[in-house]
């Protein structure tokens, strides 16, 4: 009887590298038997930071706000820009060959 034959039937701990939980693992079945949450983290030292994070959150969702409306405002622009290219193009490189109908088939 080595060392390990005793130890392998005993319940082990990991340790989670994401979150800092801990698992209490029985090796034998493979099953979690307990669980320890890691502690929480403080997402701010004070309030002054959470209020600037606030502040700054508020400012960043506005100027995605106005960009999207000024590219709904430019859209029929781009929109007919794009149609004049698509039928500039069009008459640039008419068809040679005719295209092929289900009846030419048979």
């Amino acid at each position: 009887m080595g060392l390990s034959d005793g130890l392998k039937d005993e319940a082990f701990e990991v340790s989670c590298p994401d979150c800092g939980g801990i698992l209490k693992i029985d090796p034998v079945s493979r099953a979690i038997i307990a669980h320890t949450s890691a502690p929480k983290k403080k997402m701010f030292e004070d309030f002054g930071e959470a209020a600037k994070a606030l502040r700054e959150s508020d400012q960043r969702r506005e100027s995605l706000f106005r960009q999207s409306v000024d590219a709904e405002k430019n859209k029929d622009d781009v929109l007919a820009k794009k149609f004049a290219e698509a039928v500039k193009k069009a008459k640039e490189s008419p068809l040679t060959e005719r295209p092929l109908r289900d009846f030419d088939l048979d």
